[in-house]
């Protein structure tokens, strides 16, 4: 198997960069795989699967106190790993390991409300929050655009 002579990590980002994902999700999942690995003692993912994940998801809820968002994503990330760059299913109902979210509703400025706090901003500030607002970029994609860069 060629791709073996690759670490494990630098198959990660490959397979990512290859799908597609933004940087932030590239950095995201990276340092969730290291963080699983390092917490079973720096054993290799492939010696491991659904209780050792599940594991790790139950010490981020308990032990770190993490939002249902923050568990899912590492969740995520760590099917990503065993789907994508591993080749391998885990050995148990995924569904299950899944964090629910607590159910409330978003705090939301009405149109005029945003266009009032729009309105308030120095010209530069302006021109990067009326981009925001009309077109749904994200912050950094918008910083992109002010630094010349590619947006892939």
């Amino acid at each position: 198997m060629k791709h073996r002579s690759k670490r494990l990590l630098d198959r990660v980002r490959d397979a990512i960069r290859l799908k597609g994902y933004s940087v932030r999700t590239e950095e995201a999942y990276v340092d969730w795989i290291k963080r699983f690995i390092l917490f079973h003692d720096k054993r290799h993912p492939q010696e491991m699967g659904y209780s050792d994940v599940r594991a790790f998801l139950l010490h981020l809820a308990v032990e770190g106190g993490v939002a249902a968002s923050t568990q899912n994503q590492a969740l995520n990330a760590l099917l990503f790993l065993y789907r994508e760059v591993l080749g391998k299913d885990l050995d148990g109902p995924v569904k299950a390991i899944r964090a629910k979210s607590a159910k409330r509703l978003p705090i939301v400025l009405t149109q005029q409300e945003v266009l009032a706090v729009i309105e308030h901003l120095p010209d530069t500030y302006r021109l990067a929050a009326q981009l925001l607002y009309g077109s749904g970029l994200r912050l950094v994609e918008c910083m992109r655009l002010r630094q010349g860069e590619a947006t892939t």
